[in-house]
């Protein structure tokens, strides 16, 4: 069953939308492709932000909703090929659509190898754009899941004390307990308790479960 976000990304062809709903970022310096696009997204169901240059948006905050941006490739200052490189390392969970009236083979291939996930010509058919934002909303919605997820599991560990994260390095590498106490010179009982701590803060339900957080936060190498 979807969820409430899952919905709103899913369900276009209302105009009411919640604040915190789904969120279509749009940059170019026509003012008449932008109010046209605003008016697209807005009554294909999403909240809909435009700005004519790039250095407009990036002094607007990251949001913690599925987003995405529709960016035309040629902007004063700073283009949509060069925003492209500062998105992907300073906003990760924003995919990118792309627009442009002149575009050609060597702009599309840098723009889709950088993570595009759609480059139309202007111009472009409303289906086709509008099904790259649904695309590019449950994209951004898992990402921000994960980075959720990631956050919270960080500061599981964050919560071990120095002792109980020296045990669970050792005990995710395969290490028995009496191994593990060898190894930091303590008892195999202390090791137990340790093991009993970090399996009760980590929230692991198993052994395999404990194995996996730590492959995730990096620390089964």
């Amino acid at each position: 069953m979807k969820g409430p976000v899952e919905q709103l990304i899913g369900k276009p062809g209302t105009l009411a939308m919640p604040q915190d709903g789904p969120i279509v970022f749009v940059i170019d310096d026509d003012i008449s492709v932008r109010e046209s696009l605003e008016l697209l997204i807005r009554h294909a169901g999403w909240q809909a932000e435009t700005f004519e240059s790039a250095q407009q948006f990036l002094s607007r905050p990251r949001v913690s909703v599925p987003n995405c941006l529709i960016l035309d490739v040629r902007l004063p200052g700073l283009d949509g090929l060069e925003l492209q490189k500062r998105v992907v390392v300073e906003r990760p969970d924003m995919p990118i659509i792309f627009i442009t009236g002149h575009g050609d083979v060597p702009m599309t291939v840098q723009a889709m190898k950088g993570g595009a996930v759609e480059f139309l010509t202007k111009p472009f058919n409303d289906s086709i754009l509008l099904s790259a934002i649904r695309q590019s909303l449950q994209r951004s919605d898992a990402a921000l899941r994960l980075g959720s997820e990631m956050q919270a599991l960080r500061g599981r560990y964050g919560s071990l004390s120095r002792r109980e994260q020296e045990v669970m390095g050792l005990v995710v590498r395969g290490l028995l307990n009496k191994q593990v106490g060898y190894e930091l010179g303590i008892s195999e009982i202390t090791v137990k308790a340790h093991r009993g701590q970090v399996m009760r803060k980590m929230n692991a339900a198993s052994f395999a479960e404990l194995v996996n957080i730590a492959a995730r936060l990096g620390l089964a190498r």
